[in-house]
């Protein structure tokens, strides 16, 4: 490469106005330079393209803990605008949904005393304090009621993704994530669905029903046909772990994502797959080999909401793909 090929843009200076816009503010990061700024730049870009593309099918991944904080309500804006498709997600959203939707989460504090709190019956979960009351004995008795109505009705066997809409169907709230996901047809899919307070719940069922089981592969066989019948695919992956994985995962066996958009505070050298940055996954042909995407690294509290207020502004709402099929 010549020396002419590189000094092609020069760096310019962010000048912001009275009353100056999320999106007039993140283009003028185009050639601000520095670190995580213009990647945020090259993140909104991907995705505003992503949504406008009438071929692409999206995936949300994201662990379970971003629902316990305030950005639960960016997430479900996401569902109501039509911006994603289909949700990978953990155990612990489904359990953090029914408390939030059912009970309140506090404010809190990363310095305070733990021990004091478990005297308290305070749980911590980074900055935010759950009463035991909102959690454990909320998510129980809300679970036992669902499970036993589910049974005597004859239904035995559930998908992740029917059991997420049968929360959300409950739920039948505004703030609730898997109503407006149900609501929509937005499938939800918990590949690691016993790793929580609902997952516990059901293997405490089961106990006494052996005969009622999860099929974790009815929502395999319905990421098969979704991911084949996909003209493009692309994803918004907040966080790593298993929702991150099996996003990726799926999506190698079409060649990889055409779009994928990364955001993670987990170091590279840390040997997880929540420090793997997406490079890493084209050498796996999990997203293509020539396809747009970018990692993000910073706090998802913040850079989501920058990114979605982004999104309102150049895209506004989008139609959801009806990726199962049947009426919306």
């Amino acid at each position: 490469m010549r020396r002419e090929e590189l000094l092609t843009s020069p760096v310019k200076d962010v000048v912001l106005k009275e009353g100056v816009k999320v999106s007039e503010f993140i283009d003028s990061l185009e050639c601000v330079g520095g670190f995580t700024a213009k990647k945020l730049w090259v993140a909104a870009k991907i995705l505003e393209r992503m949504l406008k593309s009438d071929d692409t099918v999206v995936f949300l991944s994201f662990p379970a803990a971003i629902m316990a904080t305030g950005i639960r309500g960016i997430i479900v804006d996401i569902v109501k605008r039509g911006f994603v498709d289909v949700i990978i997600t953990t155990c612990g959203t489904l359990d953090h949904d029914i408390a939030r939707t059912l009970s309140a989460y506090y404010e809190g504090d990363f310095m305070a005393d733990d021990s004091v709190l478990r005297e308290l019956d305070i749980h911590r979960l980074g900055s935010v304090f759950v009463p035991v009351e909102s959690y454990g004995k909320t998510i129980e008795s809300f679970m036992r009621t669902l499970l036993r109505e589910i049974y005597e009705k004859g239904k035995k066997t559930l998908s992740t993704k029917e059991l997420s809409w049968e929360i959300g169907k409950r739920l039948n709230s505004n703030s609730s994530l898997l109503t407006q996901c149900f609501l929509r047809k937005i499938p939800v899919y918990v590949p690691g669905i016993s790793d929580g307070a609902v997952g516990s719940q059901i293997w405490l069922f089961r106990q006494t029903h052996r005969d009622f089981t999860i099929d974790i592969f009815k929502d395999e066989e319905e990421l098969a046909d979704i991911i084949f019948d996909a003209k493009e695919t692309g994803a918004l992956m907040i966080g790593g772990g298993i929702s991150k994985h099996h996003t990726i995962w799926w999506n190698q066996f079409r060649e990889g994502l055409d779009y994928a958009v990364y955001i993670t505070t987990a170091p590279e050298w840390d040997g997880s797959l929540s420090g793997a940055r997406i490079r890493e996954a084209v050498s796996w042909g999990k997203v293509k080999q020539y396809a747009k995407y970018v990692t993000v690294e910073g706090d998802a509290t913040i850079i989501l909401p920058i990114l979605h207020a982004y999104l309102i502004d150049k895209v506004g709402k989008r139609r959801v793909k009806n990726v199962l099929g049947g009426a919306l």
